[in-house]
This record gives structure tokens, sequence and C-alpha cells, in this order.
């Protein structure tokens, strides 16, 4: 089975919740095939937006469009064969197996009561090798750490084959070799990514262009090399740094520096105590 890639867009979305507004009025656009970062200080919005993509939280403005169609007016089937998402909210208590969960993935390929075809088997197993969990293909899901279930969770979406692959900070929870392995398995799939990420280090380093989130609203979006700058961190994070391009990677590299970046609000070094003589 072949996945091409999907374009979505976001076009004007605001969502709210009650009284309170979670995201105003914000716009994006990913080419198929590209990786889309979004990155914010925390509570800025960006996993309500990645909730609207996979209609989970459906927008009060503006529209989400998959190939130019609503993602709202989908059909349902449709849209899972096309969108598969890894949240932040904690996995359920799955009574499966890890490969059974990895299965999952294949259920919206199927008729009620199918089985799995042999290719169906290899995609499980390849999903599974991707994010280096073959090991655990037989243990219980429910009583894998938190990094081993977060891989199994990738696993699945994967098996899924979706041409829009949605992530909410899927490197939690992970140590740094397989934050790399994931991410770098996500750079080469025949999809389109949309995903959030903390580490703007490792933002810069796999996505090809970033959409920065600030109280809900888009304030920079871009190529790495022209979001990432040490004024607009100062701005949006309130931090210090220095960014320069990775000699090896050729991507923008941000170093965190003490100290606050706003006028008048510098840490000073606290005065040393005078010297006393006694007697």
């Amino acid at each position: 089975m072949t996945t091409t890639a999907t374009e979505l867009v976001v076009d004007g979305v605001t969502l709210t919740a009650g009284a309170r507004r979670l995201v105003e009025d914000v716009s994006l656009t990913a080419r198929p095939g590209e990786v889309i970062g979004l990155v914010d200080p925390n509570s800025s919005g960006k996993s309500s937006l990645l909730r609207a993509v996979y209609r989970v939280l459906r927008p009060s403005a503006g529209r989400v469009a998959v190939d130019g169609a609503d993602a709202w007016s989908l059909p349902v089937r449709q849209v899972a064969r096309t969108v598969a998402a890894v949240v932040q909210e904690p996995a359920a208590d799955f009574d499966l197996t890890v490969r059974e969960v990895v299965a999952m993935g294949r259920t919206p390929h199927k008729r009620l009561l199918d089985g799995d075809t042999p290719e169906d088997a290899a995609l499980i197993r390849s999903a599974l090798a991707a994010v280096d969990a073959t090991g655990l293909a037989h243990r219980p899901f429910d009583r894998l750490s938190g990094g081993e279930r977060q891989r199994v969770l990738i696993a699945r979406a994967l098996a899924q084959q979706p041409s829009l692959l949605v992530l909410d900070e899927p490197t939690n929870h992970l140590d740094i070799r397989h934050q790399l392995d994931v991410l770098d398995t996500l750079r080469r799939l025949p999809a389109t990514v949309l995903i959030a990420l903390h580490d703007l280090n490792l933002a810069a380093h796999y996505c090809d262009r970033l959409y920065v989130l600030r109280d809900g609203t888009v304030t920079a979006s871009g190529p790495p090399a022209d979001v990432l700058t040490p004024q607009l961190l100062a701005d949006v994070y309130g931090v210090t740094t220095e960014i320069t391009l990775h000699p090896r990677t050729g991507a923008p590299h941000v170093v965190f520096l003490p100290g606050d970046p706003r006028p008048g609000q510098r840490d000073e070094a606290p005065p040393r105590p005078s010297s006393s003589s006694c007697g």
C-alpha cells in the first residue's frame, strides 16, 4: 500500500473553551511531504490547535482543510485512513499485548471482523522495528514504562500508514537515542508531518518550517534559520540565547544563557559582603 502525502491548510482557526479563547485566527500550511513544527511556551495553544486538526476540538471559526476538503465534513472512516495522531494524554491501560496495540493502527483499512493479512503483519513488524520495539511485541502494554508506551503508540500511528501524521510532543519520556531515532523515522516518511516540540534544537534540525505560537496566535513562521533569532526567543520565551549554525548539520543551534534579556530585568550579582576585622 502506497501512501501519498497530504496538504494541510489551517485557515483563520479560532478555538474556544467556554468563555476562554484557546487559539485565535491561526493560519498555517503544510505542503505534501513537509515536516512542520509548532513551538511555543507552555499553554500557548499548540496542543489545542493539533486537536482541531485531528478532529477532537471543533473550530468556532475558520477551517481545517485536508487536500482542499473540510476535515470536519469528511466521513469518519476517510479521516481515520488519512490522519493519525500521537497525543499527550495518558495512554489507556489496554489489556493487550504491544503487538495487538500496534495492530490497531490497521483497523481503518479493514472491514469488520477482518483478520490480519500478510501485508498487515509486515507493516506491524516494520512499525515496531522503526521505534526499536520489536523485543516488546509480546509484552503486556499496561506493564510498560512511559517511554516504552510512547514508542508503541508512535508505532501504532506508523502502522496506520497515514498521509498526515499529527504528533504532540512525541519525544516526551524518550531518552536521547530514541528521540533521534523517532524523529529520523518521521523525517523519512512519505507523509506530511505536523509536530509540536519543546526542544528548539530538535525542531530546528528536523522541521522544514516552524510556526511559533504565543498566547494562542502565530507570532512568527518560516524556515528555522529565519524564525529562531535571539530577539524572538527573548520576546516569546523571555530567555537570553546565542544562536549559531551548527558546523555539521547547518541547522540553527540554540544555546541558552542565564539572565533576563528584558531591559532593566537582568539579574545582578549579589553584592559581596564587606570584610571586617574582629576585636
